[in-house]
């Protein structure tokens, strides 16, 4: 199955549930992805959140509900989700730009549709990649638990945890770690979405490790034998590689007929920390499962 038709599964499983609780593992499941991996995609290829459209959604039925003018507005909140009128009414108002019992006498409320998934003709661009088999291999790294990230854009966990590291002095320690020829050339930010739970996952900065003996505040952990796709972001940080992360989903993996995503780990290898400039290379290893043919 293609991501099309998975995405598709997907929005198609919340729609026929879109009353009830909806678990987002079960939804990831329609598309046969991780949680991690289909909410991220979602969110690149849609501009918002998961969550977000269930909001949508859900208020907009209700309009429509209201807009009729027989419905008790109780009611209406409790069959979408809310607990309370008054936690209704401001969700409501906020969508809608009018209250609930504006709505019940006649008021304009706002119509968000459903999402179709359709395949469009793109593409005519050069994507350049390579792909790099390693063995299993270890990094040394400080890591913790992040909440998911809904775009290709770093949560705010992620970038407080690398402000955080810079100041307490924890990436000069990973720096002067970095082994003399590394694979991997600079400090790693690592995904690792293998160990995801619904909201969380660990994310670590590290580099790889050669074996010398480290402090006690880092681990070391062993990756295992993976095939990588390896994109290069070229520009200023964090603009180049939201490009590039959005071209991986939107363009490589839809269009890939040999690779596909492997609920693995990623891998963001940064050279220096110049970010700013027009002309930074960074790097994004995802790993890949060759598709069966």
């Amino acid at each position: 199955m293609n991501w099309i038709q998975g995405i598709q599964r997907a929005i198609d499983y919340v729609e026929a549930n879109i009353t009830e609780e909806i678990d987002y593992e079960e939804v990831s499941k329609q598309a046969y992805s991780s949680s991690f991996h289909f909410q991220r995609v979602f969110g690149i290829l849609c501009g918002f959140s998961l969550g977000d459209y269930i909001r949508m959604r859900r208020l907009s039925l209700a309009g429509e509900e209201l807009s009729k003018g027989n419905a008790k507005i109780i009611d209406i909140a409790m069959k979408y989700g809310y607990d309370t009128s008054e936690g209704f009414s401001r969700a409501f108002t906020r969508f809608h730009g009018i209250a609930p019992n504006e709505a019940k006498h006649g008021g304009k409320v706002k119509i968000f549709t459903p999402l179709s998934v359709k395949m469009v003709l793109t593409g005519g661009s050069k994507m350049d990649y390579r792909i790099e088999k390693r063995d299993a291999f270890e990094v040394v790294c400080k890591r913790k638990s992040v909440s998911k990230p809904q775009s290709a854009n770093a949560t705010t966990d992620i970038t407080a945890l690398w402000q955080e590291y810079g100041v307490d002095g924890t990436i000069g320690k990973l720096i002067s770690y970095i082994p003399e020829n590394p694979v991997m050339k600079g400090l790693l930010g690592i995904c690792f979405s293998s160990e995801l739970n619904a909201k969380q996952f660990p994310y670590g900065i590290g580099v790889e490790y050669d074996g010398r003996k480290i402090d006690d505040d880092f681990e070391v952990v062993t990756i295992p034998k993976n095939t990588y796709a390896v994109f290069t972001s070229k520009g200023k940080m964090p603009d180049a590689f939201i490009e590039t992360y959005h071209r991986v989903v939107t363009e490589f993996f839809p269009q890939s007929t040999q690779y596909e995503y492997a609920e693995n780990v990623e891998f963001e290898v940064y050279s220096s920390a110049d970010t700013s400039s027009p002309d930074y290379q960074c790097e994004i290893w995802i790993a890949v499962n060759e598709k069966k043919q």
